[in-house]
């Protein structure tokens, strides 16, 4: 697993769960970055290696994403051992997921949406959710047998936690936003974080009728952008759906104009 971005990170205010190192960057990249500007504490798990990936290797991954890491200004990146391209919403990955959450302790907690073209996206949007509410449980031990202690080396007396807020970032998911967050000001940035990856999206042979060329992810990805800013009347937005309704105190306040 990837080691923390910075040792004494104690917690968590906003933290994303991706199926994959270069996800998180794709989808809420941007959000991040506009909660550290505010002042949130941010922070990424990612729950495979990337082993299976077409294009580089888990070692090149890991390196990439700590780079990542640094320029969205998250102050914690870790990646578990889950098999990657065989994701599964399992007790034993639920239980591994919770140790974390009941550690960095969020508010909120930021998956994929639940439907994908990918495996993996879906079932970690499932498995997440799962897993959230798996670490509220009083009674379920998420400690390993015979060590006291969890795989990720903390200590397993960390008390019970449920996030009080879970949305789904819905950028590749053909579903009417519940919300869009302005990233006006840090789509450059975001985009700079996808770009560490070079070995997922330099020009190359390998995956070469997958991927799309270097040359146009930068128009691709400001256009998916702008298409979601313009539904919420800014320049560049990433959209999110929640399960519950809204709840609006003053309607003067509501920020999107209807006409």
């Amino acid at each position: 697993m990837a080691a923390d971005c910075r040792a004494d990170f104690e917690g968590a205010d906003v933290l994303a769960i991706a199926a994959h190192r270069d996800d998180v960057e794709q989808t809420c990249g941007g959000t991040l970055l506009r909660m550290a500007a505010r002042g949130l504490r941010t922070a990424i798990l990612d729950l495979t290696q990337g082993e299976a990936g077409t294009r580089g290797s888990a070692k090149e991954r890991a390196a990439e994403a700590a780079d990542a890491a640094k320029l969205l200004g998250v102050g914690w990146r870790q990646a578990l051992s889950l098999p990657d391209g065989a994701l599964q919403n399992t007790l034993e990955n639920r239980i591994e997921i919770a140790r974390v959450l009941r550690q960095l302790r969020p508010r909120v907690v930021i998956l994929p949406y639940w439907q994908a073209r990918h495996p993996d996206h879906a079932v970690a949007g499932t498995l997440g959710y799962d897993a959230c509410f798996l670490s509220g449980l009083a009674k379920v031990d998420t400690g390993v047998p015979g060590d006291g202690s969890s795989s990720l080396g903390w200590n397993t007396g960390a008390a019970p936690h449920r996030p009080f807020k879970i949305v789904y970032a819905s950028l590749y998911a053909d579903v009417r936003p519940s919300f869009i967050v302005d990233i006006t000001p840090f789509i450059e940035q975001r985009h700079q974080s996808l770009m560490a990856y070079r070995s997922q999206y330099a020009n190359q042979a390998a995956g070469g009728g997958l991927f799309v060329p270097e040359e146009e992810i930068r128009e691709r990805t400001f256009a998916e952008a702008r298409h979601y800013g313009l539904l919420a009347g800014v320049r560049y937005g990433e959209p999110f759906v929640q399960k519950e309704v809204g709840l609006v105190d003053d309607l003067t306040l509501l920020p999107v104009q209807s006409i």
